[in-house]
This record gives C-alpha cells, sequence and structure tokens, in this order.
C-alpha cells in the first residue's frame, strides 16, 4: 500500500518509490528538514511512481501545515545552488526555472511531476529557483535538499 508517515526526527528516511534517484532525494530531503520519513509506493510504471510520491508526500505534510505558513531555503549541494520557497495556499502551483528533463532516467523532468503533485495535496505554492548547477544529480540534490528545509519552517510555529 502507498503512503508516507512524517514524525520530527532526526532526519532518518525509509523510502521505498521504486524510483532509485527519487529514494536518494526524498531521503536527502528529510534529512535536511530533520523529520523522519516512512514513504512506500505501490509498483508502477517510473512516472505514476513518481506521482504516487508527490501524492504520499503531500497528504503527510499538510497536517504540519496552516493556512498561509510559508518558508525559505536557499541550499548548495556541490556546485549547485537552489532556493526554494513554499507557502500553504490552497491555491497548488509551482514555478520553476529549472528543466530537468532526463534525470534518473525519465521522460519527463523528476523534479517538476513530483512538486507538481507535491503542490496540488497540500495545497502549496512552490517556487524553485535553480540559480547555478552544471551536474543534473547536484541540481536536483539541491532542490530536494531546500524543499525539505522550507517545508520544515514552514511547519514552524509564527515567532
Amino acid at each position: 500500500m502507498s503512503g508516507a508517515r512524517i514524525a520530527d526526527g532526526t532526519g532518518v528516511a525509509n523510502v521505498a518509490t521504486g524510483v532509485p534517484v527519487l529514494d536518494h532525494l526524498l531521503a536527502e530531503l528529510a534529512r535536511a528538514a530533520h523529520f523522519d520519513l516512512a514513504l512506500e509506493i505501490d509498483p508502477d510504471d517510473p512516472e505514476a511512481e513518481v506521482d504516487a510520491a508527490g501524492t504520499a508526500l503531500g497528504r503527510a505534510i499538510a497536517p504540519r501545515l496552516v493556512s498561509g505558513a510559508h518558508g525559505e531555503a536557499t541550499v548548495p549541494a556541490d556546485e549547485a545552488l537552489a532556493m526554494v520557497v513554499v507557502e500553504r495556499s490552497e491555491r497548488p502551483l509551482v514555478a520553476s526555472n529549472a528543466d530537468l528533463t532526463g534525470a534518473g532516467g525519465l521522460g519527463t523532468d523528476l523534479a517538476a511531476r513530483f512538486l507538481g503533485r507535491l503542490a496540488d495535496e497540500a495545497g502549496l505554492t512552490v517556487h524553485v529557483r535553480l540559480m547555478e548547477g552544471e551536474d543534473t544529480g547536484h541540481a536536483l540534490a539541491a532542490i530536494f535538499k531546500a524543499l525539505g528545509v522550507a517545508l520544515a519552517r514552514a511547519g514552524e510555529p509564527a515567532r
């Protein structure tokens, strides 16, 4: 059965999406967010597995975010630098300047596909800016780590 659970913790991830690069990226996200993540997806074609993973994480993160909650982060991964800003807006949207088509062997942009499903399920507006990055793997890592930090910050009580 597909699904995800998030708990406060230290960033331990137990992820099985069927897409090895996505498993790695979600582990990076959990580590950066400092929450424990358990996510398992029923086997399917890779694009459907990416969709299911985004849906599952969106459903798990939504209860942690109040309407209007927002978070942002700028995070490096080697030569790559990405900024991600999220807001619980109930108007799902992904705005990105990165086209990472072909990453992980997918015919579509893995990050855009995943983020689109996440935004739809959690009611998020997500802005992604890839500021630097020649290596696709490093660019994806920077994006997912920044997403993790932004989601964690959006889940913090207002100060």
